[in-house]
């Protein structure tokens, strides 16, 4: 990592990239469990009454094997989701010099970062509306994931990539005029 601890920025950043990796590899046990989880309820359908963290899918297994596994395919790729994100931004603050803050690499992963930001609400949504079918058609009834947030998430990160944009523009402009 380039960012130098002296100052408390470099502290506050040093400090963000270990809890990105903390969290990084969580949420990476957490893919591979609802993994393991669905291999597992795939050969013995009592295992998905407790899938992972309580979560109780035996309704949804004994009535539908294939809705079972689209919802477990997307809570998946929602786990996996979040996890690249994380990922991306490990890359990310492993790449920040603050001595010349603003590249056109950290901006691109930060507009890279948005548009899964956005990948992962579009998951959200579909899963949302999955999980209501199941509830009209069969009255199981499976927790809905919180979509707004990746939206949000989304737009902010994307302003900030912009921001950075203009920001490496500004940097260059002003190495040229030294």
């Amino acid at each position: 990592m380039e960012v130098k601890t002296n100052s408390r920025t470099g502290q506050i950043l040093d400090f963000m990239y270990i809890l990105a990796w903390v969290a990084f590899i969580g949420l990476m046990i957490e893919a591979g469990a609802i993994l393991i989880s669905y291999g597992v309820s795939c050969v013995n359908p009592e295992a998905a009454r407790n899938l992972y963290k309580g979560m109780d899918l035996y309704p949804l297994r004994h009535y539908s094997f294939w809705h079972y596994t689209q919802s477990v395919s997307l809570i998946f790729a929602l786990s996996a989701m979040k996890s690249f994100i994380l990922f991306l931004v490990i890359k990310t603050l492993s790449k920040v010099n603050l001595k010349s803050p603003f590249t056109i690499e950290v901006a691109r992963t930060l507009e890279k970062i948005s548009y899964v930001f956005l990948g992962t609400w579009i998951i959200a949504i579909i899963n949302n509306a999955q999980n209501e079918g199941l509830l009209k058609r069969a009255g199981i009834f499976i927790e809905d994931r919180d979509a707004g947030e990746f939206l949000f998430m989304a737009g902010l990160v994307f302003i900030i990539s912009q921001v950075f944009k203009r920001g490496v523009e500004l940097q260059s402009e002003n190495e040229l005029t030294v």
